[in-house]
């Protein structure tokens, strides 16, 4: 009886929500918070007080959009796709430039990166579209072009911003979704092969001189340690300095003295290494596995096959995030300007992730529902 009665004080809504993912998403981004607060100097201006609150707005949308059903974001998976696409057109004539590159849409009232929010359109856009093409036909002509084509349009439109590391994520993430969906195995092995021998075409003549010299200095930051090379390089110097256990918070000395470029942005995970150590970079590991798994559990669990792609591909674009800038900041790729979700200052990739974690919420409810 005052079982039944402590349970009618919580509102159904609000019951039923994740609430173990969301605590685990607090988890991670109270944690970046520190990191801010930390390579601030122990301010919270100028990041950690603009982060929280644009946490709690994002966040807030979140759970708005847990609250759609599948039908709504079928309903509107083209025409947003149609609308973000223009978007990125918008970007190319009237784009606001910022650090080298034109990204930016300016509204008046805010500023948006488009590419960032093509990223879960197009998992959207992808999955209607598989999920709308009869089975028979997964290994024809038609279950090809036209997922190349919804790939293609906003990875050019990206490329020559030029944001090659937006540009990989979004490509990554279609070639996942057209290989969950059924296509032949030989149609990816090809492609492989047909793009690695592409690639010195494309460092030659597509990448940006700068782009060309980060790829260089990825394969050997030593050879300009105080030039191209000295991002990577204070960085390994960082994350190496920390040790097992850390210097402890609010006792990085390399964030603090102005030695790691972009500590607070691209570079926070080496921030947050030097001063929590391998320790602390294992427990942010282990909240995006497990932020991870739990999207894929989501897919496993959904009954169309819109759902069981759109939450692959979401759970996909979350880990290309996190694992791309992890081995940006080691040393073990090129640097190509991808933040690490949830924890990095910055408003547009927490949006992305947010708007993925919301998706992937209101499939998540849809299955308890049918269930």
């Amino acid at each position: 009886m005052n079982g039944a009665r402590q349970d009618s004080l919580v509102p159904e809504q609000i019951a039923q929500l994740p609430w173990r993912l969301i605590l685990l998403v607090l988890a991670i981004s109270g944690f970046g918070l520190a990191i801010l607060y930390s390579a601030a100097g122990g301010q919270l201006q100028p990041w950690a007080a603009s982060q929280a609150v644009r946490f709690m707005v994002f966040f807030a949308m979140a759970i708005m959009l847990s609250r759609f059903r599948e039908e709504h974001w079928k309903f509107f998976a083209y025409p947003v796709y149609a609308l973000t696409l223009l978007a990125l057109l918008g970007v190319e004539i009237i784009g606001q430039v910022g650090g080298g590159s034109q990204r930016w849409l300016n509204l008046g009232f805010m500023t948006i990166q488009p590419s960032e929010i093509m990223k879960p359109v197009l998992i959207l856009a992808l999955a209607k579209f598989y999920d709308t093409l009869p089975s028979g036909e997964l290994r024809r002509l038609v279950a090809i072009w036209p997922a190349l084509l919804l790939i293609g349009l906003p990875a050019a439109l990206v490329v020559i911003q030029p944001d090659l590391g937006t540009t990989v994520v979004l490509v990554a993430a279609g070639v996942a979704i057209m290989f969950l969906a059924g296509l032949p195995l030989r149609l990816f092995i090809g492609g492989a092969v047909a793009m690695a021998a592409l690639v010195p075409l494309a460092f030659m003549f597509l990448l940006e001189g700068y782009q060309r010299n980060r790829v260089l200095t990825f394969l050997n930051p030593e050879n300009d340690p105080l030039g191209t090379g000295y991002h990577i390089t204070q960085s390994k110097i960082a994350i190496g300095s920390g040790g097992l256990f850390g210097k402890g918070f609010l006792n990085g000395t390399q964030s603090h003295l102005s030695y790691l470029p972009e500590g607070h942005t691209d570079f926070v995970f080496a921030t947050m290494a030097e001063e929590f150590g391998l320790l602390g970079g294992l427990l942010l590991i282990l909240g995006f596995a497990l932020l991870i798994r739990w999207g894929i559990r989501v897919g496993q669990n959904a009954q169309s096959t819109f759902s069981k792609l759109t939450a692959a591909g979401l759970s996909t674009t979350i880990f290309f995030y996190f694992a791309i800038n992890l081995m940006m900041v080691m040393g073990l790729a090129p640097v190509v300007g991808i933040p690490l979700p949830l924890v990095s200052y910055g408003g547009s990739a927490m949006l992305t992730v947010l708007i993925c974690i919301g998706i992937l919420m209101s499939i998540d409810r849809e299955n308890r529902m049918r269930r």
